[in-house]
């Protein structure tokens, strides 16, 4: 759990608290714009105080409709889209990491790691109590997954899919508010440069390059940002430069 710590100066000259002031490993995801499906993943940790680069930036894409304001560690924000159940953006903002899972019984990951069975589904019913959780079917009963368009294992649910073949949980909504967005993944793409639904997507050795890095006790935070967005919060946030930004 990323604990409050310490006042900052926020860019505005204010006092803020920033719930991963602690956090030494860093995913920071950047796209073009709110609209934009495509976008850069780039890995950074914390030496001494200041964020540095520990690998290049790696193409991902996120959401068919871009991105909009998610619910995670940061504070809300009012000025752009809000991400909604449905919407096809990735939530924006930042964000703790959960556990990661794949098709595989185990993974080369220091995170806790979860092989997903073919009874396991994530639940984005919108008002279901099990709404945004990865529940087993053979747990909760046929009925309580009912409608779910989120099966775990999709190689066996959807004609082989292997974009869950390895993943990882990025805790979007983690109080689970219905209609807010569910079932928010770091996952494979189906293709290159294809747009997922609100997930981030990545090529397999990217994934298993950031599967391999990430420690749990280096409390790591994920972000995603379009590039203005990113630009108005980088001090506030503490956040580094990005490969390939402008000056």
């Amino acid at each position: 759990m990323l604990a409050l710590l310490p006042l900052i100066a926020a860019a505005d000259g204010t006092a803020d608290t920033l719930p991963w002031h602690e956090a030494r490993q860093l995913v920071l995801v950047t796209t073009p714009d709110w609209d934009a499906s495509d976008g850069s993943l780039q890995r950074f940790e914390r030496i001494d105080g200041n964020w540095r680069a520990v690998a290049a930036a790696v193409p991902i894409t996120v959401g068919r409709a871009g991105s909009a304001w998610g619910v995670g560690l940061h504070p809300s924000q009012s000025d752009g889209p809000q991400k909604r159940e449905g919407d096809g953006r990735a939530p924006a903002g930042a964000f703790a990491l959960g556990q990661a899972f794949g098709y595989a019984g185990s993974a080369d990951t220091a995170m806790p790691y979860q092989a997903m069975r073919a009874s396991d589904y994530c639940i984005d019913v919108d008002g279901s109590p099990l709404y945004n959780r990865i529940v087993d079917r053979n747990e909760v009963g046929e009925a309580a997954v009912a409608g779910s368009t989120e099966p775990m294992r999709r190689d066996l649910h959807a004609d082989g899919d292997q974009r869950y073949r390895q993943g990882l949980v990025i805790r979007h909504n983690p109080g689970n508010l219905s209609g807010a967005g569910s079932c928010i993944f770091a996952h494979l793409w189906k293709a290159p440069g294809e747009a997922t639904a609100g997930c981030t997507a990545m090529d397999p050795n990217a994934m298993q390059a950031l599967l391999a890095w990430l420690q749990p006790r280096a409390q790591p935070v994920f972000v995603l940002l379009p590039r203005a967005e990113y630009a108005r919060l980088k001090r506030s946030w503490q956040l580094p430069e990005p490969a390939g930004a402008k000056p």
